[in-house]
């Protein structure tokens, strides 16, 4: 049997369930693969973007190494941004402090801002994979439904016309069970980029945590960790 013909039989002899199931499946399709390719461009700007993190600790001075973080929506420009930012406001907010008891730690301080910093861009990187998720849990069972309204369907059909012979049943109920096929077509692909994706997001999110244990080191005290 031809598949598309069988997707066409499917759709012209389907009722409004039948269409609607093969919509929706057809939408969850879409919305993942969009999601896979967006997130994949994403990554691969953000791989460009951690390359530059050697040019900014060859920089002559702080300033200039924010300048080679250059890039749209560059979460280590924000962090080096963040950290610079924080270290000014403690050394504003220390001179006014008359007291010792009145002071903060800056390590402490900075702890806190750079860890914020890293929260916003992990939940930017995963935005997105709770429907590549969704999409490969439910995809399956969605394409099951969609078998089963069909078979019960045409099982009606044969009973009303009273023939059951192995022409009568086999072509009806065979393109029902494209439903399931098409459910697995569309789970497979998000459940495969949700994992590649998990996975590249967890090396990102290592660079980006080695970056702020540098800059708090170079805030704290004056010089990167293991550089000279």
């Amino acid at each position: 049997m031809n598949l598309d013909n069988g997707l066409f039989n499917v759709w012209a002899q389907g009722d409004a369930v039948t269409r609607s199931v093969l919509v929706l499946l057809l939408a969850m399709s879409l919305a993942s693969w969009m999601v896979i390719v967006l997130k994949t461009l994403d990554l691969r700007r953000l791989a460009l973007q951690a390359r530059q993190l050697k040019s900014f600790w060859h920089a002559k001075d702080f300033d200039a190494g924010l300048q080679t973080l250059n890039g749209e929506a560059n979460p280590f420009h924000a962090l080096a941004l963040e950290g610079r930012q924080a270290a000014a406001h403690l050394s504003e907010d220390q001179s006014a402090k008359k007291e010792l008891h009145e002071g903060f730690d800056l390590s402490d301080w900075l702890t806190r801002s750079l860890t914020h910093s890293i929260d916003d861009a992990t939940a930017e990187l995963q935005s997105g994979l709770a429907l590549l998720a969704s999409v490969g849990s439910t995809a399956p069972f969605v394409g099951l439904f969609g078998t089963v309204w069909g078979i019960y369907h045409a099982l009606m059909a044969i009973g009303l016309a009273g023939q059951a012979t192995i022409d009568k049943v086999a072509g009806p109920i065979g393109e029902t069970l494209i439903m399931t096929a098409l459910g697995l077509a569309v789970a497979i692909p998000a459940v495969l980029g949700y994992n590649a994706l998990v996975r590249a997001n967890k090396g990102v999110l290592l660079t980006l945590n080695r970056f702020a244990h540098d800059l708090h080191a170079f805030f704290v005290t004056g010089a990167r960790v293991g550089a000279r």
